[in-house]
C-alpha cells in the first residue's frame, strides 16, 4: 500500500512530466539569444542589398533564412544539448537560482541589438581591482566565450559566401574552403582572446564579487564544465548548416 501511495505521488508530480533540458535551455537565456542573432542576421543581409548582384542577393536571402530558421536552430540546439549533456539537473539548479538568473539576464542584455548598436565601435575599457580581475581571467579560462564569439561572427559572415558557391559552382574547392574557414576562425579567436577580459567586465558589471565568485566557482566545477562544453556543441549544432 505504501508503494502504490509512492508511486501515486510520483506520477501526480508535475516534475516527473516536465523536460529539464528544455526548462534549463529557457532559463539559461537561449531563446532570447536566438531572437537578438536573428536581428543580427537581418542586418548582415542588409549589408549587402546594395553590394552584390540582384540574383546573387536573392540566394543569400533564401539560403541564409534556410540555414537560420529560428524554429530549425531551436531544434538543432535543443538536440545537441540533450546529446551532450549528461543529466541537466546540475546546471538547471544553478541557472534557476538568484545569481544564475542575474547571468543569463546580463547575457542576453549584452547581445541585445541596441547594445551591439551602442559599442559597435568597440566596448570602453572597465576599471577594476586586482581581485575582481582575477576573478574574471579565471572565468575566461572556463567560458567558451572567445570560441563561441567567434562561431557567431563566423556564421554571420558565411552568408555571403554560401550564396556565391551556389551561383558559383566550383569557384572553390571543399579543401580549400575548410582551409579558409579555419584561417579564419583562428584570427577570430586571436582578436576576441585579446580583449575577452574586458568584454567579461562588461558583461558582467552588475555582479558584485561575491556574485562572480560564485560564478567562476560553478564554471569551474565539474558540473559546469560539463554544461558550457555542451553549450557550444549546442551552439555550434545551432548555426549548423544543414545538408
Amino acid at each position: 500500500m505504501r508503494f502504490l501511495l509512492v508511486l501515486c505521488m510520483l506520477l501526480g508530480s508535475p516534475s516527473v512530466f516536465a523536460d529539464a533540458y528544455l526548462e534549463l535551455y529557457q532559463k539559461a537565456g537561449w531563446p532570447q539569444q536566438q531572437t537578438h542573432f536573428s536581428s543580427a542576421l537581418e542586418q548582415a543581409q542588409l549589408r549587402y542589398k546594395n553590394t552584390l548582384p540582384s540574383a546573387i542577393y536573392q540566394a543569400l536571402l533564401e539560403n541564409s533564412n534556410k540555414r537560420f530558421a529560428t524554429d530549425a536552430m531551436h531544434q538543432r540546439g535543443q538536440q545537441a544539448l540533450r546529446q551532450n549533456l549528461d543529466s541537466p539537473s546540475s546546471a538547471l539548479a544553478f541557472f534557476n537560482s538568484a545569481i544564475g538568473q542575474k547571468i543569463s539576464t546580463a547575457e542576453v542584455a549584452a547581445t541585445h541589438p541596441e547594445q551591439l548598436q551602442r559599442y559597435a565601435a568597440g566596448l570602453p575599457a572597465i576599471e577594476a581591482d586586482a581581485t575582481r580581475r582575477l576573478l574574471i581571467r579565471h572565468l575566461a579560462n572556463a567560458l567558451p566565450a572567445s570560441k563561441s564569439g567567434a562561431e557567431v561572427t563566423l556564421a554571420l559572415g558565411s552568408v555571403a559566401a554560401d550564396s556565391l558557391s551556389q551561383m558559383l559552382p566550383g569557384l572553390m574547392g571543399a579543401e580549400q574552403a575548410n582551409a579558409l574557414l579555419e584561417s579564419q576562425r583562428q584570427r577570430l579567436l586571436t582578436e576576441i582572446d585579446a580583449n575577452i577580459d574586458n568584454t567579461l567586465l562588461h558583461v558582467y558589471r552588475d555582479l558584485s564579487d561575491a556574485e562572480l565568485e560564485e560564478f567562476v566557482s560553478f564554471a569551474q566545477s565539474p558540473e559546469g564544465q560539463a554544461y558550457y562544453q555542451a553549450a557550444f556543441k549546442t551552439l555550434q549544432a545551432s548555426l549548423s548548416n544543414p545538408q
